[in-house]
């Protein structure tokens, strides 16, 4: 409600978690063009941009396009010594201050830790609005804390529905009564066996355009916590599984083939939606040739949800391994359990 009246666009400045959660959510949760959207469209509401890299040219084009006394920037880092982040901080706050004066400040937000790190003495000495990150949460587990809730919020993003889902994950998880009916934990055993024997990748395929790039923050999250040289003994292992994003049904043109005919050494999770928000008919048109005709007086959805199944079919009969993750609808309370449950399942795993 105060950010909205004041700024024109909201851009966050971090790396990691702190730019692929926030993106996750807000692309599966808003309009897939939300910023194209005329104001009224987005209930008034800013813009939303993400600067997760320090490409020069992308930086320096952001500026280019965007107006910064209209614009409120997110700086997230917990220790304040991200370089790319703090790189990107200094570049924008001295822009700020050519522009903006003495009231630079106001356009500064920073999610960070409560009692440590670079970032906490800069924002009490040059007064811009705090959040906190809590102590015991990594950056790839932060989605749920202010590094997401922040962004989310401000774009119009029902947090409490958000929060809501993930609670009711959580506890479901926590008041099961063994592997069979904890989704979490029996996913985790799962991936555990897959690696056992022999599938070394992890392939995580939503069949949902909204979808995308939580198969990006999923990637980061199992890579960066599963990666590990050393056991707890000490040994030298080099033991992980390497995740793979992929998308229904764009990557069955790109990628499927090898799922199915290549190397027997992934294991597959498709995510789907069980009704989506809009609908679109295919138009019937009788002068077309017969092999096309079929698709008339169907819909996208429904042609998707047959490519999905085909591809579960394909790799059923060639005996490769695959599980599916399915949405009622894609609203924040499911999305909330989606991210408690595959940030249970890394940590179980």
């Amino acid at each position: 409600n105060t950010v909205a009246p004041k700024f024109e666009n909201f851009v966050i400045l971090g790396i990691g978690g702190s730019a692929l959660g926030p993106l996750a959510v807000h692309q599966a949760l808003n309009h897939y063009y939300y910023n194209e959207l005329p104001p009224e469209r987005r209930g008034h509401r800013p813009r939303f941009y993400v600067m997760d890299n320090i490409d020069p040219v992308r930086f320096k084009e952001l500026f280019q396009m965007l107006d910064p006394r209209k614009t409120l920037f997110n700086v997230i880092s917990k220790s304040g010594n991200t370089s790319e982040t703090m790189a990107q901080f200094l570049i924008v706050r001295d822009t700020l201050r050519q522009v903006c004066g003495d009231s630079y400040a106001e356009h500064l937000v920073v999610t960070t830790d409560k009692a440590n790190g670079n970032l906490l003495p800069l924002a009490l000495k040059e007064g811009y609005k705090r959040f906190v990150i809590p102590a015991g949460v990594g950056g790839r587990f932060s989605e749920l804390t202010p590094v997401g809730l922040l962004a989310a919020a401000i774009c119009g993003i029902d947090v409490l529905q958000l929060l809501e889902g993930a609670l009711a994950m959580d506890q479901g998880i926590r008041d099961s009564k063994g592997v069979l009916s904890n989704p979490a934990q029996l996913r985790a055993a799962l991936a555990h066996l897959s690696l056992q024997k022999g599938k070394n990748i992890s392939v995580f395929m939503p069949y949902a355009d909204g979808l995308k790039t939580m198969a990006d923050w999923y990637a980061q999250l199992w890579a960066e916590s599963l990666g590990k040289r050393f056991d707890r003994q000490g040994q030298v292992v080099h033991v992980g599984q390497t995740p793979v994003k992929a998308l229904g049904v764009t990557d069955q043109h790109s990628q499927v083939q090898l799922y199915v005919e290549g190397p027997d050494d992934k294991v597959v999770t498709f995510v789907t939606v069980e009704k989506f928000k809009e609908t679109q008919k295919i138009p019937i048109d009788l002068e077309l040739p017969e092999d096309i005709q079929f698709l008339g007086g169907r819909t996208l959805e429904e042609l998707l949800f047959a490519e999905q199944k085909a591809t579960e079919y394909a790799l059923t009969l060639a005996g490769r391994q695959h599980q599916k993750i399915t949405l009622p609808t894609l609203d924040a309370y499911n999305v909330g359990q989606l991210l408690l449950l595959l940030e249970w399942e890394t940590a179980y795993m």
